[in-house]
């Protein structure tokens, strides 16, 4: 109303240029909202700079992981490959974990060290 009491006035051709102006002006705010929102969207929204840079992160650590489960199955893969070729391996296995003797071999076995957990 205070636009048309303005514009009564002066004529037509003020109140076309003031009504020109005023769509200007909501355009202008628009288009900066919409600048906003979208701006917070590529920051901040599912996929957004945030969100990406966690997955990088995680990315990274799940590499690192990766790399260092092939290191251990390599590690452990030589290990079969000597069990499966080399005798003095077996043998060494043996003694390792059950304790096998040749025969006139005595085992001692020391009690573990109280400083240690």
């Amino acid at each position: 109303m205070a636009l048309f009491k303005k514009a009564r006035g002066k004529g037509i051709g003020s109140l076309a240029t003031s009504l020109f102006n005023q769509r200007r002006r909501v355009a202008t705010f628009a288009a900066a909202g919409l600048a906003v929102a979208v701006g917070y969207h590529v920051v901040f929204g599912h996929n957004g700079l945030t969100v990406y840079e966690q997955k990088r992160q995680e990315t990274i650590s799940l590499d690192r992981q990766l790399n260092d489960l092939n290191r251990d199955n390599d590690r452990l893969q030589g290990h079969v490959d000597r069990l499966q070729s080399d005798p003095n391996a077996i043998e060494h296995q043996a003694r390792e974990e059950l304790h096998y003797t040749r025969p006139g071999e005595v085992i001692i076995t020391l009690p573990p060290d109280p400083k240690k957990p």
